[in-house]
């Protein structure tokens, strides 16, 4: 039976190659699948031989520790040198995805709360 090793969805390509490159230099039978075309599944890096299952999860378990670190380290340098990336930048980079965004977060609440307000009122 197959094991996900990597879900794809929302995955830098960066990621995904340091795993390829991971699992090839330690000799790990592995498959992909594409994502499907509509976007209900982002693809994989799937696990082709069981027996090597408790291999790949320490080998796993030891690469996303050493990037989480190093993402966490890349982070503090740039916030020290002010080149991090802020909310503003955000909704600069991307105004209608923010007021859209924010207009869905509004009626969520304004059909939440006004139940409440009709019963008091």
């Amino acid at each position: 039976m197959s094991r996900l090793i990597l879900n794809l969805r929302h995955v830098p390509d960066e990621e995904a190659d340091e795993v390829r490159e991971l699992l090839s230099a330690n000799g790990i039978d592995y498959y992909e699948t594409p994502p499907n075309r509509w976007g209900i599944t982002a693809g994989g890096i799937w696990l082709g031989d069981e027996s090597q299952a408790d291999r790949v999860e320490e080998l796993m378990v030891e690469y996303q520790t050493r990037r989480a670190r190093e993402m966490r380290a890349e982070h503090d340098r740039r916030r020290r040198e002010g080149t991090a990336e802020t909310l503003i930048d955000l909704i600069t980079r991307r105004p209608l995805q923010f007021i859209g965004a924010a207009a869905v977060v509004g009626l969520i609440l304004y059909f939440s709360i006004m139940p409440f307000l009709w019963l008091g009122g």
